[in-house]
Parts: C-alpha cells; sequence; structure tokens
C-alpha cells in the first residue's frame, strides 16, 4: 500500500502548560488529521493571559536561531508546512521571516500559513513595531493568511464596515503575497452575526466566499489558532478553498458549543464560567475535528 504524503508542521507560536491556545490549540488537530508537528514555543505561560496572573518564559530571537540551528545541524529540518501564530518581539519576528526564506530556498513547494496574531477587538496585544514587519517582511513571504477583522484592518488601513470593504482589503493583501486569504471572523452585518470570507487567486482568477454564523454571547480564547490549523489541515487534504473554509467553521463551532455547554453546567445556574470552565474542549471534540459535521454552506460571492 502506497503510503500518503509526507506532512510536517513547524509550527511557531505560544504555549501554555494549562489550557488550550497556540501551540496547545493548534498540534492536536493537526495530529489527529495526520500531520506531524514540531513545535516553537515564542513564549510558555502558565496558562492564558486572561486569568488573574500568569507566569512563564519568553523565547528571544537568538533562541530561536539556536533552535533552528540545531534542527538543520542534525538533518531534521525538512517540512511541508510552517504555521505561525502569537509572536511577541520585533527581532523574533525578523528571524522567523529568515527561517522562512531559507526552509522555501530547500523546499520551494513548502506552504507557509501565517495567522498574523496583533489584536482584536479594537485593541492591539502585541508591540506597534511588529506592525510594519508583517507588511513588509512576512506578507511577501506567506502563502496563506488568517487574519481576524482587527488584524485585516490594520495590515490594509482599510475599516471594514462591509462585504464590499473585507473584499477589497483582501485585494490588497493577495497583492502584497499572499495566495490565499481568509478572514477568520468580521462583525459588520446588521445581525450582529459572524461572518468568516475566504478568497484565493489561482491561474488569474478570484474565487470568494463566504460563511455566516451567529455569535455565542461568550468570549473563547485559542479559537484563532485552532481555526489557522484546521485551515491548513483541510486545504491540504482537500485541495478546496470553499471546502476547508466550511469544514473549519463547523470544527470551531461544534468546539466552542460543547465547550460552552460543560462551562455554563459547571458555573451552575446565573454564575459566569471562569476562565478554566472556559478552556477549549479539543480532545472531548476529537470526532467533530476528524470529521466535521456538514452543516454550513460557503457562499460564493
Amino acid at each position: 500500500m502506497a503510503s500518503g504524503p509526507e506532512r510536517n508542521v513547524l509550527s511557531i507560536q505560544s504555549t501554555v502548560v494549562f489550557g488550550y491556545v497556540g501551540n496547545k490549540s493548534a498540534a492536536f488537530p493537526l495530529q489527529v488529521l495526520g500531520f506531524d508537528v514540531s513545535t516553537i514555543n515564542s513564549v510558555q505561560f502558565s496558562n492564558h493571559t486572561g486569568y488573574k496572573c500568569f507566569k512563564g518564559q519568553v523565547l528571544n530571537s537568538d533562541d530561536l536561531a539556536c533552535l533552528y540551528d540545531g534542527l538543520q545541524e542534525n538533518g531534521i529540518s525538512s517540512f511541508s508546512h510552517i504555521l505561525t501564530g502569537y509572536i511577541g518581539s520585533q527581532s523574533f519576528l525578523e528571524k522567523v521571516a529568515e527561517i522562512v526564506v531559507d526552509l522555501k530556498k530547500k523546499n520551494p513547494s513548502l506552504v507557509y500559513v501565517c495567522d498574523p496574531v496583533m489584536g482584536d477587538n479594537g485593541e492591539m496585544y502585541v508591540p506597534a513595531e511588529l506592525l510594519p514587519v508583517y507588511i513588509d517582511k512576512i506578507l511577501p513571504i506567506a502563502d496563506i493568511v488568517t487574519p481576524n477583522q482587527f488584524e485585516v484592518e490594520k495590515l490594509t488601513g482599510i475599516k471594514i464596515t462591509s462585504e464590499e470593504d473585507a473584499i477589497e482589503a483582501m485585494k490588497i493583501l493577495h497583492s502584497k503575497g499572499p495566495k490565499t486569504v481568509v478572514i477568520s471572523s468580521s462583525v459588520f452585518s446588521s445581525d450582529g452575526s459572524i461572518i468568516s470570507l475566504a478568497s484565493t487567486v489561482a491561474n488569474g482568477k478570484n474565487e470568494v466566499y463566504k460563511v455566516q454564523f451567529q455569535k455565542l454571547n461568550a468570549v473563547f480564547v485559542g479559537t484563532g489558532d485552532l481555526f489557522a490549523a484546521c485551515l491548513l489541515a483541510w486545504l491540504e487534504k482537500d485541495k478546496d478553498l470553499k471546502l476547508a473554509l466550511e469544514k473549519t467553521i463547523a470544527t470551531l463551532q461544534s468546539v466552542i458549543k460543547r465547550t460552552f455547554e460543560k462551562a455554563k453546567a459547571l458555573a451552575g445556574d446565573g454564575n459566569r464560567p471562569t476562565p478554566a470552565q472556559m478552556e477549549l474542549q479539543l480532545v472531548q471534540s476529537k470526532t467533530d475535528i476528524e470529521t466535521p459535521p456538514n452543516i454550513y454552506n460557503a457562499v460564493a460571492l
């Protein structure tokens, strides 16, 4: 029996000891879907920053270079994909760009999936100097980008208040390098629902798709990391943006609904769930990750 293609992901983003964000949120679904995952943790915290406190360590660019050197010297730096998420310093992000360029020289078919984690809900939670690095050094070498609405606005300078604005912003991002642009979440519809949009340019043709779904009245952490990982996996497996978007959204919605129901049960009637109770129910959602329910239809625009 012939073996399938090698699917090895180098994932560079944050991690936590307890809970699910960053690499903890991305590695499990990728592994379940048949990918080997090698992780470099840009930060390692006890828990995500939404708790009353967090403690841990932050990798610097020299630490990253040291780890990469170790991979190279041992001949174990061959990857089919690179996935990046939260990165907290300019020098670290610049080193990531160097590593991506180097790996693409060795493997021109390598796919770089970038989730440009900078902020949300109108607030930056990384230093402002990372923005020009994303624009000038990361976007030109990225194949797929998965920003949220706030991040798209920062990267393009366009305020998104309509579908037309979002499409124009995606065109600008395409012009900077990425062949595939997916806005993981945006809110501009009159009913307050969430809209996810995906655009790809291939052979001179542009395909754009939209999925719209209702927002749950809760805040979830680690969902963007899960989104980027699932999108990477399904784009690789199905080679179909429409299908990948549908499966990714279905997976996300299954996970957060399961998480919310359990959190409410643990908190009890009338009580607000704690951050620990709101940690994503990833392992419990293994079946939905492997076979996402067929409940969303991406509409072509």
